[in-house]
């Protein structure tokens, strides 16, 4: 089986245009508004206009209030949610939505205990722990830390770019894998010749 792409922090059309271009799976929409890569949800269906039905569309949340969850959803009509915060499973289960539930990997974590706390996640993305950012630092985390007898789907995040994602993937073989700053110019702009080197890597690692 592939591993999955989701693209994160998209900000414009045509990043999002050619991100499934490109073959992406999903799109991720940052509505944490201390991230630079943040986006009004009312923008996000203007960027998405004209992407084929079967692509992603995430939004991203961080601890917010739930009326912003369910007003973000409306405005901008995303249809996977992705929790960066400290929110409970009984939390991310409110709104009707599949969700994603990120995990810090930070010393002592326990991800045979989260995969139980969050069972009805439709996968875990596991993300580099930093005490002032929730995602977004372009930093690796050690993979070999990652157990290979998980019950959720893995998603890997944290400082993936063209030059480690075939390592990355023959390492871990992950469900799916998100980039965010790997592929971009500058903080939510999207860099199209990195993306195209991304995505041969990705195919790449899995010939």
């Amino acid at each position: 089986m592939r591993t999955r792409v989701k693209v994160c922090g998209i900000t414009k059309k045509e990043d999002a245009l050619l991100a499934a271009d490109l073959g992406v799976d999903a799109l991720g929409f940052v509505f944490y508004k201390d991230s630079p890569r943040y986006i009004d949800p009312g923008k996000v269906g203007e960027i998405t206009s004209g992407l084929h039905p079967f692509i992603l569309r995430v939004g991203l949340f961080v601890n917010s209030n739930e009326d912003v969850v369910r007003d973000s959803i409306k405005k901008s009509k995303i249809n996977f949610l992705q929790f960066h915060g400290d929110e409970s499973e009984k939390y991310c289960n409110q709104f009707n939505l599949p969700y994603i539930k990120s995990i810090s990997m930070k010393d002592g974590v326990n991800l045979l205990e989260c995969c139980s706390e969050y069972r009805s996640a439709s996968a875990l993305l596991l993300d580099t722990y930093n005490k002032k950012l929730k995602g977004g630092t372009g930093e690796v985390f050690d993979w070999k830390k990652i157990p290979n007898n998980l019950s959720s789907p893995l998603i890997i995040a944290g400082g993936l770019n063209p030059e480690n994602i075939e390592n990355l993937i023959k390492l871990v073989n992950p469900f799916c894998v998100d980039v965010s700053g790997g592929v971009e110019i500058n903080k939510g702009i999207k860099d199209k010749e990195k993306m195209k080197k991304f995505m041969i890597g990705v195919h790449n690692a899995t010939l």
